[in-house]
């Protein structure tokens, strides 16, 4: 009966047969008195199967012929949130409202072993699971595990690749069309002044693209170096309006500072400087000719604050949770050229997060939005 118990879960993996192994181990070494004739244990009740499945750090039910709960877990009380005492005596879809499992377990009741994700919770917490089902004992023994983080951080990698790759395949097609243009114009001087520029363009636009995925990468990583020193945020503020005003000039779009106090903090200077200047940029993206991008420095008790305002059409409502996330874009219509690489926010929140601080960003569409950062101020009384 024991025996049967380890070799229905032999199929889950590595990890969890050493759990078993080590669950057996213990089971044998502990006192125990051997039932006689018709007063033996039924296998659900019998104490080493529960002591090896209460060792589990899975989900664990047992199930009999009849498709009724008989012994339940920690773990499964946890995952399901349920309880013991009203779980066991009561049919499995009834502790666990999904047919999909239960079409798993009277298949396992039936003899055949299955592995499969099922969906449970509603809309505001779905969450998948991953379900082994095992014939055991003229029943079952399921075991589950919350796959719902896994599979996400499987779709962020599959579509962070999806991008990476489209986001150079672009420019490396329009590179290669305007080179083969140029080698078969016979050294003809207006194709390369009309073309070699624009693969000067593309090149660089592929390095910067490069270039933040690198900061990214060491952002997220947690190896970022911050080179902290103290200072006025204004200075920061001041050197990147000044970056932007001949572009915003260009543009018609004005670009003014307001920063009527000093406001001190303790950080790296070429950081903060590359967050104002990633909020400034895409402020100045997003705002049309004739408008207007406000830089502001202010504090806020024990926080220093870096306002970066504009006039543009703003961010719509269900765009609002994403657009922190990496090569998120708001207005798809735009030309990739004045859409950047689509992760200078995210990389700006990380570089903020990574000075004990905040970004945030509000806005009502068709009439602007405001990014405000949050840093920790040096105060006199520090």
């Amino acid at each position: 009966m024991f025996d049967a118990l380890v070799a229905a879960l032999a199929g889950i993996g590595a990890g969890i047969a050493v759990m078993l192994a080590v669950g057996r181990m213990r089971a044998a070494r502990a006192p125990r008195a051997v039932p006689a004739g018709p007063s033996a244990l039924s296998p659900y009740e019998d104490g080493r199967t529960q002591r090896v499945l209460a060792a589990f750090p899975f989900a664990a039910f047992l199930i009999d012929s009849g498709g009724v709960v008989r012994y339940v877990n920690a773990a499964a009380e946890e995952l399901f949130e349920i309880q013991t005492q009203r779980a066991v005596g009561q049919a499995l879809i009834a502790v666990v409202p999904s047919v999909a499992m239960e079409r798993q377990v009277l298949a396992a009741i039936a003899g055949e072993t299955s592995e499969r994700d099922i969906t449970i919770g509603n809309f505001a917490r779905e969450r998948t699971l991953g379900i082994t089902v095992h014939p055991f004992e003229g029943g079952a023994v399921a075991v589950a595990a919350d796959r719902t983080a896994l599979l996400a951080i499987e779709q962020v990698r599959r579509e962070f690749v999806a991008n990476v790759s489209h986001e150079l395949r672009t420019p490396l097609s329009a590179i290669k069309l305007m080179l083969e243009t140029v080698l078969v114009s016979d050294d003809d001087a207006e194709a390369r002044t009309l073309f070699l520029p624009q693969v000067a363009r593309e090149v660089d636009r592929m390095i910067r693209l490069v270039e933040d995925l690198l900061e990214l990468a060491r952002s997220e990583s947690g190896s970022l170096l911050l080179h902290r020193e103290v200072f006025d945020l204004t200075d920061v503020a001041t050197s990147v309006v000044n970056t932007f005003a001949q572009r915003s000039t260009a543009a018609g779009i004005e670009l003014d500072l307001d920063a009527p106090e000093e406001v001190f903090v303790d950080a790296d200077r070429n950081r903060l400087t590359q967050v104002a200047l990633n909020l400034v940029d895409n402020a100045l993206r997003h705002t049309p000719q004739g408008g207007n991008v406000s830089v502001e420095i202010g504090s806020e008790g024990r926080n220093a604050l870096l306002r970066v305002r504009d006039t543009g059409r703003g961010i719509p409502y269900h765009d609002l949770p994403h657009i922190f996330e990496r090569f998120y874009v708001v207005d798809r219509s735009r030309s990739r050229e004045h859409t950047g690489t689509g992760l200078g926010l995210s990389i700006a929140r990380h570089l903020v997060e990574a000075h004990g601080g905040t970004l945030t960003a509000h806005s009502i569409y068709g009439r602007g939005a405001t990014f405000v950062c949050r840093l920790p101020r040096i105060t006199e009384k520090d």
